[in-house]
C-alpha cells in the first residue's frame, strides 16, 4: 500500500518562506504525478502545483505562481516531491496535502483525480 509522509510546515511571518516535502514509498507503476493541495479553514481544497513523476513536468495555481516551486527526486525505492515556498502571504494560510495520482490532460490541480493523500501539514503565516 502506498504511503505519503509530509514533513515541512510551520509558521512564519509573510513575506518568508517554507519549504514542504513528501515522500512516497510503494507507488502503483501507473501513477504519473504528484500534486500539493490546500485546504484553508472552512473552505474546499484547492490544487497548489503538481509534478510529471518521470516527465517532470510541472503545473501551479494561478495563485501562487512566481512564488511556489514544485521538485521531485526519484529514487529506487521512493519519490519525494519538495514544495518550495517563497513571498508566503497570510492567505497562504491551510492545511497542505501531498497527493498521487494519473490526472487526466487539464486536470492535475484538480483532487478527484488523485488516489491516495499524506496527512497532511499545517502552514500558518502571519502579516
Amino acid at each position: 500500500q502506498v504511503q505519503l509522509v509530509e514533513s515541512g510546515g510551520g509558521s512564519v511571518q509573510a513575506g518568508g518562506s517554507l519549504t514542504l516535502s513528501c515522500t512516497a514509498s510503494r507507488l502503483p507503476y501507473s501513477t504519473a504525478y504528484m500534486g500539493w493541495f490546500r485546504q484553508p479553514p472552512g473552505k474546499e481544497r484547492e490544487g497548489v502545483a503538481a509534478i510529471g513523476i518521470s516527465t517532470g513536468r510541472t503545473v501551479y495555481a494561478d495563485s501562487v505562481k512566481g512564488r511556489f516551486t514544485i521538485s521531485r527526486d526519484n529514487a529506487k525505492s521512493a519519490v519525494t516531491t519538495y514544495l518550495q515556498m517563497n513571498s508566503l502571504k497570510p492567505e497562504d494560510t491551510a492545511k497542505y496535502y501531498c497527493s498521487i495520482g494519473q490526472p487526466a490532460g487539464g486536470a492535475q490541480l484538480q483532487a478527484l483525480s488523485y488516489d491516495a493523500w499524506g496527512q497532511g501539514t499545517q502552514v500558518t503565516v502571519s502579516s
